[in-house]
């Protein structure tokens, strides 16, 4: 087997694995809502830690952050993208509780 095909296959893992993981990330909390498991606070915690470990996983083999050699800017625009994103959530939460 070439290095080249060697790259193209631990490309294809990643890939299924991130996959993988990414749709056993959304039919857990997609299980426990329709099947009502949980009560409503111990619901929210589950689909926040699932959310949460989604986005870890869709940077890690999606987005490539582990390879990549500008990982300082990478990670600073994420930042700047997730404190935007909670920004506008919050604010726009707070606004309508007031």
């Amino acid at each position: 087997m070439s290095e080249e095909n060697r790259e193209i296959q631990k490309d294809f893992n990643a890939y299924v694995i991130g996959f993988s993981l990414s749709i056993i990330l959304t039919i857990i909390p997609l299980v426990l809502v329709l099947n009502d498991m949980l009560d409503k606070t111990m619901l929210i915690v589950v689909i926040l830690l699932a959310a949460s470990f989604q986005f870890l996983v869709q940077i890690y083999y999606f987005m490539h952050l582990k390879e990549n050699k500008n990982r300082g800017y990478i990670l600073i625009t994420l930042a700047v993208g997730i404190i935007i994103a909670v920004t506008v959530v919050g604010g726009s939460a707070w606004v309508m509780n007031f």
